[in-house]
């Protein structure tokens, strides 16, 4: 097996690339250290090369020569530059420009201060370092785009699985042990008195504020989104649709400086001040006091799972049923409850299983339930029974139990070799320029063309 079909195994030549997020190319401390090379006029950094070849070790993958990371760097930025060209991919400016900008408010809810997260990420000032935000995700986003353009009506027939299995069998990986789950989970509901006192409490703040005090001040004191209490609950360009619908609703029906009365979301319940409006973009702070629920409510939840359960094992209702009468996850309830795996399949390796997950299924058997226990889902209390569907003891991968697995594998090779097709269409009339340093690099595609004409 060549070496770019093993990283195309472990990694997936194109996909990994896509899979790094932001927090992972702006890492504290880290300086951009020169270009790689330039691909029409896109650029290559010698930290992304860094970056990936480290990304793959941390997956466990063999093969870490930097000239193949390079050599896939390149390919991706050649996508992203023929994307930005393709009449057929929409412009989504605007919109990664409103993502960078809440990514960025993210980060920055990790640290006391701006100032302290500039120094951190070696930044100037957040102009700088919002671009450098954007710039990611405008790659990742054309990249895929020109990805999904070329390979859509990429496809295997059965004869093409059996052919690449027989070819590739002795390479291919051991899976390792794996389980199906299925769950329900469902978010405590708050007793009318508990309601009561948060919105008692908000119209309190708003009367401080009336008499005097800031709103910037009291959301630095009260407010419990880490994502804004710092920064005196302010959010900055807000695009219509980004923040949840009673959020929006009530900030677009304010005046400017006005404040609204407490509001219930799905987060708890808000006080919001509109700021400024301007077209299709807003700003707006906020006091959030979330809806955690008390330890009586959280067993009422418990009880009332623990209820659905005894209804299921008594053959009143199947699970699948149950899921999508009863459960608050939007994500698992129309699919019978079932939680996908991190390849998007129903199997997950036991050994990536939370801890909380783990410990409620020790002593299980396939088919079996467990208890209503607490857990959480995006910062909020919940409540969840958990189905265990199947167990795929750890196997050498074959084609009677693993087909759908092996199918997969083919169609990405496929993929891959229409990228490869693509890119070679295009080298005779792309700009290509790459760093001495890579000089004595072997790679697939003829990139040096530059070099060679001579």
């Amino acid at each position: 097996m060549t070496n770019k079909l093993k990283i195309t195994f472990l990694l997936g030549i194109f996909m990994m690339i896509f899979s790094s997020n932001m927090n992972a190319q702006l890492k504290p401390g880290e300086l951009v250290d020169g270009i790689a090379a330039v691909i029409g006029d896109e650029i290559v950094l010698e930290s992304d090369v860094n970056e990936q070849r480290n990304y793959a070790k941390q997956q466990g993958a063999s093969e870490t020569d930097k000239c193949d990371f390079l050599e896939n760097l390149i390919s991706n930025k050649l996508l992203v530059y023929e994307a930005k060209k393709d009449t057929l991919i929409e412009n989504r400016s605007a919109a990664i420009k409103e993502q960078a900008n809440a990514k960025y408010r993210q980060l920055l809810s990790q640290f006391p201060d701006e100032k302290t997260m500039l120094a951190a990420y070696k930044f100037r000032n957040g102009y700088e370092m919002k671009n450098a935000i954007e710039k990611i995700d405008v790659d990742q986003y054309y990249g895929q785009a020109k990805y999904q353009r070329i390979t859509e009506k990429a496809d295997v027939t059965p004869n093409e699985v059996t052919d690449f299995y027989n070819l590739y069998k002795m390479q291919l990986p051991e899976i390792k042990d794996e389980i199906s789950l299925a769950q329900i989970m469902i978010f405590p509901k708050l007793t009318e008195a508990h309601k009561d006192d948060l919105i008692k409490r908000l119209k309190k703040i708003k009367q401080d504020i009336a008499g005097g005090e800031t709103f910037e001040s009291q959301a630095r004191i009260y407010s419990e989104d880490e994502g804004s209490a710092a920064n005196g609950g302010l959010y900055k360009n807000i695009a219509k649709g980004q923040m949840v619908k009673p959020f929006e609703a009530a900030a677009l029906n304010l005046q400017e400086n006005e404040i609204s009365d407490p509001i219930e979301s799905e987060f708890g319940y808000h006080i919001i001040q509109l700021i400024k409006k301007s077209g299709k973009v807003y700003d707006a702070r906020h006091i959030l006091l979330k809806a955690t629920p008390t330890d009586d409510e959280m067993k009422t939840a418990k009880a009332k799972l623990d209820s659905i359960k005894g209804l299921i094992i008594a053959g009143k209702i199947t699970f699948k049923d149950a899921a999508f009468k009863f459960s608050d996850d939007k994500k698992t309830k129309f699919n019978a409850g079932i939680i996908s795996g991190a390849d998007g399949s129903d199997k997950i390796e036991r050994e990536s299983i939370p801890g909380s997950i783990t410990y409620e299924l020790a002593g299980l058997n396939k088919g079996d339930i467990t208890s209503a226990f607490e857990d959480e889902d995006n910062k909020r209390k919940v409540v969840k029974i958990i189905k265990l569907e199947d167990v795929i003891p750890a196997h050498q991968i074959t084609l009677e139990t693993d087909y759908n697995r092996i199918k997969q594998m083919a169609l990405n090779k496929k993929r891959n070799e229409m990228i490869e097709k693509f890119v070679n269409s295009k080298l005779p009339t792309t700009f290509i320029s790459i760093d001495g340093r890579y000089d004595n690099c072997k790679f697939k595609a003829n990139w040096k063309k530059e070099s060679i004409k001579k």
